[in-house]
């Protein structure tokens, strides 16, 4: 039996003939088990190899203008797995499967190729009708290279692109950021957040250039949002990794992992990642084709000469080599705070629930006005192991009218964090200053509901006299916290220390929490005595400054062995 190409690539990768990354190896996995249980009940979806094939017999039809001289377009084989997954794998009633797609390269290995192909393609050759097709990034100027690739193509054939005297199949209109698409009545068009109007969008395909430079996923919700009513669509991310760990892109490279792992279920999101394993050396030459799959003897030499730069230079020389050209994640400052790919391995599914009847220090930071302020409760207790733990539960208060100014100069999500409840707006004092009435209402709410044992309220004496006797009123012990490197060195040095010892929790839906914690850099005095800071002015970190005012104290706190015990517990010791 002949085998298609998609699927012949998915087996020489699985039976090692192809170098490829752990990643790689679970995409292949996934589509050669796909093709096991096809048809089934419990997997409504077939592979259609003519389907697939047809993508690919179109892609190399078309021809490569640039360089010294034209030449036929021949499709890598990690393309033809790419191009033929997205077309080949349809609904038992011949609608495609995959609605949304992940996939991320190295630089240089034809991203931008990668999302004009099927630009063309779906616009001009299915049967669907006036379809509206978009590339998209954060910036139009941005989008219109995925736009210009296509140009490339089409002018580089007279077919497509038509003649003086005989229109061709597609219409370049440069001065509009658009391509209309002459057989089918539909247009490509670029668009970037500084496009005029950016809603109503209803993509047949759509592809999202360089996700990892989009500080909000506003983008990617408007064009997958616009899909619904769609039977078949395509919203395709192709990015290199990228430098900021709270990311959009970040969070659907995270999704897309626990995909391939089996760990979350979704059959219409499509995923391909090329990069490193964890333990391989980023030196060893040998192990660079797993994430450069548009391998040459010039992508050797250039690798070579960045990685001698990376290797003797360290800093942003080492990060740049790391993430664009073995396509890793990775966020590098002398000064951060926390790592946080060991911070995102403490994310839990716990909430306050689980922490009922529980004891709790709580940590205040007040702003000086229109700014966050943050409350925080961390919950020292033993697991069934009898090992000690703690969970953190962190919320904040903004100013009503000061949301809108902070969504434009911190750059971040704050109506999202408001809807997702991480975030309580105050209505009161103009609605430009926090009332602090709402956090104790908030406090004393928490401590009723989930009867939480309160030890003690700890909080930054900066901004808190007008504070303090509605705080004395809730009747718990107080105490004010120096907000000085010898003051909070030993609170700041433990929480990291517990969170690289995977010893902490918090829930994983806290964004607002997860973006503070990115946020902090550390500062030392001369005695090398640390405490967090930030390196800008919108750069918030109110809600990890008051998780460590709490675990000053939280630390120092025994854990009731009485709780967790019972007549098996020692026997669970190993006792």
């Amino acid at each position: 039996m002949i085998v298609d190409r998609a699927t012949q690539y998915a087996r020489n990768v699985i039976e090692g003939r192809e170098i490829a990354g752990e990643l790689e190896k679970l995409a292949c996995k996934r589509h050669l088990n796909d093709l096991e249980r096809q048809g089934t009940k419990e997997f409504p979806y077939i592979w259609d190899v003519e389907q697939a094939n047809e993508i690919l017999d179109f892609a190399e039809t078309l021809t490569l203008a640039e360089g010294d001289e034209p030449a036929p377009l021949k499709l890598y084989d990690f393309q033809c797995f790419m191009f033929g997954s997205w077309n080949g794998w349809l609904t038992l009633e011949g609608h495609r499967r995959f609605r949304t797609s992940y996939v991320q390269l190295a630089r240089q290995q034809g991203k931008s190729l990668g999302n004009a192909v099927p630009s063309l393609y779906y616009g001009n050759f299915t049967t669907y009708q006036y379809p509206q097709l978009y590339t998209v990034a954060t910036k139009e100027q941005q989008a219109k290279i995925v736009l210009k690739e296509c140009y490339k193509f089409i002018n580089a054939d007279k077919e497509l692109s038509g003649t003086k005297v005989e229109k061709g199949l597609f219409t370049i209109k440069d001065y509009k950021s658009e391509i209309e698409c002459n057989l089918t009545n539909g247009l490509i068009k670029a668009l970037g957040r500084d496009t005029d109007t950016i809603d109503g969008f209803r993509p047949y395909f759509a592809s999202v250039d360089e996700y990892h430079k989009h500080k909000t996923n506003q983008m990617y919700k408007l064009l997958s949002d616009g899909t619904k009513k769609l039977k078949s669509c395509l919203v395709s991310v192709i990015t290199t990794a990228g430098f900021e760990l709270t990311s959009p892109c970040k969070d659907l490279y995270d999704y897309c992992v626990k995909i391939l792992h089996g760990l979350v279920q979704d059959e219409t999101q499509f995923v391909y990642i090329t990069q490193l394993d964890k333990e391989d050396d980023p030196f060893d030459e040998s192990v660079w084709p797993k994430c450069n799959k548009l391998w040459t003897e010039e992508t050797l030499n250039s690798l070579r000469a960045n990685a001698r730069k990376a290797k003797e230079m360290g800093g942003e020389e080492l990060r740049n080599f790391l993430t664009k050209d073995l396509n890793v994640w990775y966020q590098f400052t002398d000064d951060q705070y926390m790592n946080l790919e060991k911070w995102k391995e403490c994310e839990s599914d716990r909430t306050l629930e689980d922490m009922r009847g529980k004891t709790a220090v709580a940590g205040l930071d007040l702003s000086s006005g229109g700014d966050l302020t943050s409350l925080s409760l961390v919950f020292p207790y033993l697991n069934d192991s009898g090992e000690r733990k703690y969970y953190v539960y962190s919320h904040s208060f903004i100013p009503k009218n000061r949301v809108e100014e902070h969504i434009k100069t911190d750059r971040a999500p704050y109506d999202i964090w408001i809807r997702d409840k991480l975030l309580t707006i105050t209505e009161t004092l103009g609605g430009v200053k926090t009332d602090y009435k709402y956090i104790i209402s908030h406090l004393k709410k928490l401590i009723e509901e989930y009867e939480i044992d309160l030890e003690l309220i700890c909080y930054d004496p900066h901004n808190a006299s007008a504070f303090l006797y509605d705080l004395e009123q809730l009747g718990y012990d107080t105490l004010s916290i120096t907000q000085s490197a010898k003051s909070l060195n030993d609170a700041t040095v433990d929480f990291r220390l517990e969170v690289e010892a995977e010893n902490v929790e918090y829930d994983k839906k806290n964004k607002l929490l997860t973006w503070s914690v990115a946020n902090a850099k550390t500062v030392s005095n001369s005695f090398g005595e640390i405490k967090i800071n930030k390196d800008l002015k919108t750069k918030r970190i109110d809600s990890v400054d008051a998780v460590i005012d709490a675990w000053k104290e939280a630390m120092k706190q025994e854990t009731d062995l009485n709780q967790y015990m019972d007549d098996n517990y020692l026997e669970r010791l190993g006792w």
